[in-house]
């Protein structure tokens, strides 16, 4: 039977990284959960749909494909501040709560473990998982990690304008009135501000294989 495993934490600490290394060692499988309301984003995007007519945006579910959930598309700055507008619409959340709740059960069969990141994963989706881990770095470090992963692309990049970014996700997440960023009270914490991703997921597999 199938552990499940949460990794919960702000943007750019590392999450969808450490998620993947997780996923492939342990040839488990994976959900993102925060690209869900990215795809979301990017469709009202698309079709130059009202964010804030819920109809819209629930029409908007309909179209995700998870076999795209990966498209260099769900990460421009604007779907960036859309999807953490429209996180926090009540109906959309209700609609993706129950996809990602089932995901284990449909997904995790024959695998040690059934992995999913995001942001109210160990709070709110699944508060009886086996593994709830919260990441966190400090917003600059988070930004300059990001700024340095966009000019390694070979696209150009403003640090300050990240930063900016960054910051405002952050208050937007934390103070949000459903499902607002935060730890579970018996979730492990781990700060990556000064360790890299190899030793954050040497720590990760520490966590899962102490208990």
């Amino acid at each position: 039977m199938y552990k499940i495993i949460t990794i919960d934490g702000p943007a750019s600490v590392g999450k969808s990284t450490l998620a993947k290394k997780l996923a492939k060692k342990y040839k488990s499988p994976i959900l993102f959960s925060g690209r869900l309301y990215r795809a979301v984003a990017l469709e009202l995007i698309k079709r130059k749909s009202d964010p804030n007519n819920i109809q819209n945006i629930l029409r908007c579910v309909d179209c995700i494909d998870l076999n795209r959930l990966d498209s260099k598309e769900l990460y421009s700055s604007e779907v960036d501040n859309l999807s953490s507008i429209i996180s926090s619409k009540k109906k959309l959340r209700s609609k993706l709560i129950m996809f990602q709740k089932n995901f284990p059960k449909k997904y995790g069969r024959g695998s040690e473990f059934a992995i999913v990141e995001g942001r109210d994963i160990g709070t709110v989706i699944f508060p009886d998982a086996d593994y709830k881990i919260f990441l966190w770095a400090d917003p600059e470090i988070r930004a300059r990690r990001r700024y340095e992963q966009i000019i390694k692309s070979g696209k150009i990049a403003s640090f300050k304008r990240i930063f900016s970014e960054i910051n405002a996700r952050d208050r937007k997440d934390l103070t949000r009135k459903i499902a607002p960023l935060m730890p579970a009270a018996n979730s492990v914490l781990l700060d990556t501000s000064y360790i890299d991703i190899e030793q954050a997921f040497n720590a990760l597999k520490k966590i899962i294989f102490k208990n």
